[in-house]
């Protein structure tokens, strides 16, 4: 919603700063956010933060979408900031900000699956090839515990929806998670069952927590947007 009324989209290489942000008093941070809210009133700011460039910060919006501003100037930067190490400074902070979302999630509503010591938190859709992809990768391992909330894509998926609600109102859940999951029920109907509502349970816990696609993680609290093989094994295995 805000790309069309900023029209800006750059790239800032950081190539002779540190990673860290330059470290300001909070007074400093709340006349900037008072500076952000009188040039741009439509942004609904949540957090403003300092970046490793002087004058530059970090915008949160309540959406969690990451903008930057540029204090003595007042232009507003809608882009990425990475280090001449490769390092992508914005798809960290967006991590962190889903880190601290992590208690957003009631585990006892989720469906579990094994008892292993890794934690895994899952958001899911059974038609999105990439889910399925992160889900057979941890349906192989016996050292996690997940914990999985489903989030049909119907817009993309029409048939997610029933297969979601078939697995949350089975009488063995992680056995129709898996069924479903595997494929199976991709060509035939799937069996008769009466919805329990649960779906509907997940739909708010994943509304609330700001996610609007899948596949997403949290492993041992550490957030991943999609399904990337190697960081779950480096996850899995510090």
């Amino acid at each position: 919603m805000l790309r069309p009324i900023l029209g800006l989209l750059v790239l800032i290489l950081v190539s002779a700063l540190p990673a860290a942000a330059v470290p300001l008093k909070q007074a400093q941070l709340d006349q900037v956010a008072t500076a952000l809210k009188m040039s741009y009133p439509q942004i609904p700011l949540k957090q403003i933060n300092p970046t490793p460039i002087d004058g530059l910060f970090e915008v949160v919006t309540q959406k969690d979408e990451i903008l930057y501003f540029a204090s003595r100037t007042g232009h507003l930067i809608v882009g990425e900031i990475w280090t001449n190490a490769g390092q992508n400074l914005t798809r960290a902070s967006h991590a962190r900000i889903m880190t601290e979302k992590l208690d957003l999630f009631p585990l006892d509503k989720a469906l579990k699956i094994g008892e292993g010591p890794n934690q895994v938190i899952e958001i899911a859709d059974p038609d999105c090839p990439f889910c399925r992809e992160g889900s057979a990768f941890f349906s192989a391992r016996t050292d996690v515990t997940r914990y999985v909330f489903l989030f049909p894509l119907e817009r993309i998926h029409p048939k997610a929806a029933a297969k979601s609600r078939y697995i949350l109102s089975a009488e063995d859940p992680e056995a129709a998670y898996e069924a479903v999951f595997s494929g199976e029920y991709d060509n035939q109907p799937l069996p008769e069952f009466t919805d329990n509502g649960l779906l509907d349970t997940h739909k708010q816990i994943v509304d609330k927590v700001g996610i609007n696609g899948t596949p997403r993680y949290w492993i041992n609290g550490e957030y991943i947007s999609g399904t990337n093989l190697k960081k779950f094994e480096e996850r899995l295995n510090r």
